[in-house]
């Protein structure tokens, strides 16, 4: 994610606009939002929402009030009221698309319940934010040496200091329940700060962490998924795909979500489609099915005793047997039901301006070389008629 004017630099860090992921288009960031009513006044008489919209690390998010109704915009860097001390964050959105998220997000739109905005940045709490922020990784990896001492089953993914330096929070991922009392004691006493430990899933781990998935795009979770819906190899089933972990997962482990996208779609498709149990009865003997094609509307038969000898039939013939069936007839043959393709129409090349051969000037006519000839005889003859009569 990023905007047109932005490159990667060092350390990963956009360089272009040179706000280093701050810029006022927000365009460097993940889960961006659009205020398209940023251009739009109010009616008379009423008066702007003071809600805010800010965002912290990785894409996490909090609403806050304006209370000094201070000229927020889209980029600024604020500080804003957390227990203990105060937090920096970027505003993210600002006016009533604040109010429209909160309904989505069910927060509670009295804004008194919500912490407020203490006032924007100065230069020197942004100093002490990036001082902490280049801190974080040396951090990781010293509270991740901690837990292997005391052999806790946990990895430590993230670690997210507070804006002033008062507070750290530390992002795990466990299969089982971890008792960490003794491991915020040793934090505590390594870092001289306050420790809050907080779990996260393995999903909600690849969204922050980010990366980039096997169809070559960034993940999906880390640029605009919000919701993390289950995802079941049913959804694998259902499109026909290979039940292969390996390309079933994602980065996180777990299914890909995409895996639900178009799911609804065949489900629609499907609903044409008899069962994939569904057993023919016929004269020759009962018939079952080994393959589908939901696009082409297709299912493939073969009998109990031959079951290399697939039978094309379309959705329509098999309900039509099917029907039969019911009626406690049988069909003689799968082959009086086979649906046989049309060939396709070959388009050979056609000149579209009348032209021949591409080749054409190549290689001169017969008829051009036979008048060249005879006309270097004749006046080879006619030289030799010359000299005789000299």
């Amino acid at each position: 994610m990023g905007c047109t004017s932005c490159a990667t630099g060092a350390n990963g860090q956009p360089k272009g606009c040179r706000n280093n992921g701050a810029c006022g288009s927000d365009g460097c960031n993940k889960l961006t939002v659009f205020d398209w009513l940023s251009n739009m006044s109010l009616p008379d008489n009423v008066t702007p929402f003071k809600g805010v919209e800010v965002r912290f690390k990785n894409g996490r998010k909090h609403f806050y009030r304006n209370a000094d109704d201070l000229p927020l915009a889209i980029g600024d860097v604020v500080a804003v009221e957390t227990s203990p001390g105060h937090d920096i964050g970027v505003v993210t959105l600002t006016g009533e698309l604040v109010r429209v998220q909160m309904k989505k997000k069910k927060e509670d739109l009295n804004l008194e319940t919500h912490p407020k905005i203490y006032r924007k940045a100065n230069q020197k709490d942004i100093d002490l934010w990036k001082k902490y922020r280049e801190k974080e990784p040396l951090t990781q990896r010293r509270s991740r040496e901690i837990a292997m001492a005391l052999n806790l089953k946990m990895k430590i993914s993230d670690v997210e200091y507070q804006g002033d330096g008062s507070k750290a929070t530390f992002y795990y991922t466990a299969e089982d329940r971890v008792d960490f009392r003794q491991l915020i004691k040793d934090l505590a006493r390594a870092f001289g700060i306050r420790i809050e430990m907080k779990q996260v899933g393995f999903r909600q781990e690849a969204a922050r962490l980010g990366g980039i998935g096997s169809c070559g795009r960034e993940l999906c979770c880390s640029t605009w998924l919000t919701d993390f819906r289950s995802v079941t190899t049913s959804s694998a089933r259902y499109q026909q795909l290979s039940l292969n972990p390996q390309k079933l997962a994602g980065q996180c482990g777990k299914l890909k979500c995409c895996l639900n996208y178009e799911l609804d779609t065949y489900l629609e498709a499907l609903k044409d489609f008899p069962k994939s149990d569904t057993k023919l009865q016929t004269q020759k003997g009962v018939a079952y099915c080994q393959k589908i094609d939901i696009f082409k509307g297709l299912m493939w038969f073969a009998y109990a005793n031959e079951g290399m000898n697939w039978y094309q039939l379309s959705t329509d013939r098999v309900h039509d047997i099917i029907q039969e069936n019911k009626k406690g007839n049988k069909v003689a043959s799968l082959e009086e039901f086979v649906f046989e393709e049309k060939p396709k129409e070959k388009n050979d090349f056609s000149d579209a301006v009348g032209q021949d051969s591409l080749t054409r000037f190549d290689t001169p006519k017969k008829s051009n070389r036979r008048r060249r000839k005879k006309r270097r005889n004749k006046n080879k003859q006619r030289n030799r008629n010359s000299k005789k009569n000299a």
